[in-house]
């Protein structure tokens, strides 16, 4: 199985050399029989490393030790659902797995696009299949995943505790769908600036491909904060990890494309910024995989050191250097035919939100790489820890969502200060409703106020949307309110699925205020049978449980929890035993609309039964899940197709 898999990957990598050498041979001299050519290079390329991919998984699950990946990766008491996990746990598998997703994504193009556009195809596919060709290049020759150990050992390492978790089957292939998918939209960018084709269709060919490589890397970081949250045992959810970093840079120029997108599409502006945009997001996706894989950095989600570091670097550098200077070559084509309006206006809302975006992410940017460029230069490495990235974080954060709010309120072009007063009206009138009862009810702190605030102000504006959109609906089609509502949203799905978006976004914009602002968290040293009390909760030790599993000892503390006076259920904090392993944490949750209540379990003595716990309050923390799952809703929305009415679901 190990020779068949590396083979195939070899002849893979032929077959992608070739496409690529075609396609660009055909994009200067255009020939029908060179790009069917290509495209059959393409599916023969698609076809291997699936075969590849395959061979894989079948030595994951038949439990082949002689592949040095599996054996390092899993064990004979690894249930199956993490055994097929472990294919993307390590470094090996991860980039194989990137291979496959590129080589689907390749033929979903050629499948799209062979009549619709016939003139971009060649030249998008001839820079997809470089990529790939790259991929398949670390595969074989640099992370070969087939590699054989001297002897074959009885049983697997396993794969780490801190991976045993069912994120870990979603989070990183939705991660890798999300940067993988964003190479699309790159291809195209360079082939509309290499064949001149620089108006707005290539624009409309990645729309989807836009939307659909934002919704999973949106779904990967969202389901990465969970995973933090209830696996690493600290209460946290975002602790601005490089890893983690890595992965919200390109989420934030790509976000901040989506909007500006918009502006080009209905005032033909921003076509050089947008053009940034893309080659900026794709830069970030490779910067990601190589901070992973370098082993420049620390981190509990990165695969330590490697030698691929200067193959990624040198990618890179091609990847910026030959993207930015096809822009500089075009610049005289990429003029727009309009101008900004007043500051009243959309599209300034829109550019002033880009701009924001992009402070964010040098913001991001540099701090992450700091500690590595200061131990370049100096030899010493220099910590940048979270406050450093939080107090940047939140004035830009509180000026992005104050835009969200506002831009709802703007008209195109000019919004006259009349317009615009009566449209700030009722938000402004239960905002300021809605802050006086939390004032009254006991919230203080200037942040946290000015960042409710905020929020209140956003999420009454992009409902207001709605209402205003569904009452002239319903007037004029003589429907029902909640019919109106649907039509509006059916009839626009671009619109208010970005709408719904952010109604997900500003959810989890007060989960954040909550949890960051409002926490409270106690620690205590408990006997079995005594009692701690925090916040309106009241738990009862009642000792240590212990239980025996085929790879781990489970050793869990129990407690009866009340709220206000009432029994609310029992509740246990974990420590996992593992043979190859550190212990592991696993934390007991009990979650409502208004708070989480948090138990970690941090020592314990068996034979006295003495448990040190700490306990936290994380206030509207559910909020923080719904809110990613209004925002997966609202694209999918944004992303289906148009033909789709309120009579075709009624």
């Amino acid at each position: 199985m190990a020779n068949i898999g590396y083979q195939v990957l070899l002849i893979a990598l032929a077959f992608s050399v070739y496409a690529m050498v075609t396609y660009i041979w055909a994009a200067r001299k255009p020939s029908a029989p060179l790009v069917t050519s290509a495209h059959r290079a393409v599916y023969a390329s698609f076809f291997l490393v699936t075969l590849a991919s395959l061979a894989l998984l079948y030595a994951f699950l038949s439990r082949d030790f002689q592949i040095k990946y599996v054996a390092h990766y899993s064990n004979r008491s690894l249930s199956w659902f993490y055994t097929v996990a472990a294919f993307w746990a390590g470094q090996d598998g991860s980039l194989l797995f990137w291979t496959l997703l590129l080589t689907i994504f390749s033929v979903a193009v050629i499948r799209t696009n062979q009549e619709r556009n016939p003139e971009l195809l060649p030249t998008t596919m001839a820079v997809m299949q470089l990529t790939t060709a790259f991929f398949l290049y670390l595969t074989t020759f640099k992370t070969n995943p087939f590699e054989r150990t001297p002897f074959v050992p009885p049983d697997g390492t396993g794969l780490n505790p801190l991976l045993q978790n069912p994120e870990m089957i979603f989070h990183p292939p939705s991660l890798y769908i999300g940067f993988v998918a964003f190479t699309v939209p790159f291809a195209f960018a360079i082939a509309a600036l290499v064949t001149r084709r620089l108006d707005e269709q290539w624009i409309k060919s990645i729309r989807r491909w836009s939307l659909f490589a934002w919704l999973f890397l949106t779904i990967g970081n969202i389901l990465g904060m969970q995973w933090a949250y209830v696996e690493l045992g600290w209460g946290g959810y975002w602790a601005w990890d490089p890893v983690e970093n890595a992965s919200f840079l390109p989420w934030l120029t790509g976000t901040a494309f989506l909007h500006s997108v918009i502006v080009q599409e209905r005032k033909s502006m921003l076509k050089t910024w947008n053009l940034s945009l893309v080659v900026l997001t794709f830069a970030l996706t490779i910067f990601g995989t190589f901070v992973t894989r370098s082993g420049i950095i620390s981190s509990v989600h990165a695969f330590g050191v490697s030698n691929l570091g200067p193959a990624f670097l040198v990618f890179l550098g091609l990847i910026l250097a030959g993207s930015f200077a096809l822009i500089f070559l075009r610049r005289t084509l990429l003029r727009g035919r309009n101008q900004i309006g007043t500051w009243t206006s959309k599209e300034s809302s829109f550019l002033l939100n880009n701009l924001l975006f992009i402070a964010f992410t040098l913001a991001v940017f540099l701090g992450t790489i700091w500690p590595t460029v200061t131990e370049a230069i100096s030899g010493q490495k220099i910590t940048v820890g979270a406050e450093f990235f939080n107090r940047l974080a939140t004035p830009i954060g509180l000026s992005i969502f104050f835009l969200t709010g506002l831009c709802a309120l703007l008209a195109w072009n000019t919004t006259s200060r009349r317009l615009l007063l009566k449209n700030m009206t009722w938000p402004l009138i239960i905002t300021l409703l809605l802050m006086v009862a939390l004032f009254l009810a006991g919230a203080r702190g200037f942040v946290p106020m000015l960042a409710l605030t905020i929020a209140f102000f956003a999420v009454t504006t992009t409902l207001f949307e709605f209402v205003r959109g569904a009452l002239v609906r319903k007037r004029s089609e003589n429907l029902g309110f909640f019919k109106a509502l649907l039509s509006l949203a059916l009839k626009n799905k671009r619109r208010y699925g970005g709408y719904i978006v952010h109604l997900g976004v500003l959810m989890i914009f007060f989960a954040i205020i909550g949890s960051s602002a409002f926490p409270v968290s106690k620690d205590a040293t408990l006997q079995k049978g005594e009692a701690m009390e925090i916040g309106r909760y009241r738990l009862v030790y009642q000792g240590i449980l212990s239980d025996t599993k085929p790879d781990r000892r489970v050793d869990a503390a129990q407690f009866d929890v009340y709220v206000n006076g009432r029994a609310a259920g029992r509740m246990h904090a974990e420590k996992h035993l593992h043979p190859n392993f550190q212990p592991a944490t696993e934390v007991g949750i009990r979650s409502t609309l208004r708070e989480d209540l948090y138990i970690i379990l941090a020592s314990y003595d068996e034979k006295t039964q003495v448990a040190t716990v700490s306990v936290l309050i994380n206030p509207l923390m559910l909020w923080m899940w719904i809110g990613g799952i209004v925002m997966v809703l609202g694209t999918l929305l944004a992303i289906s197709p148009q033909r789709w009415r309120l009579k075709d679901i009624l």
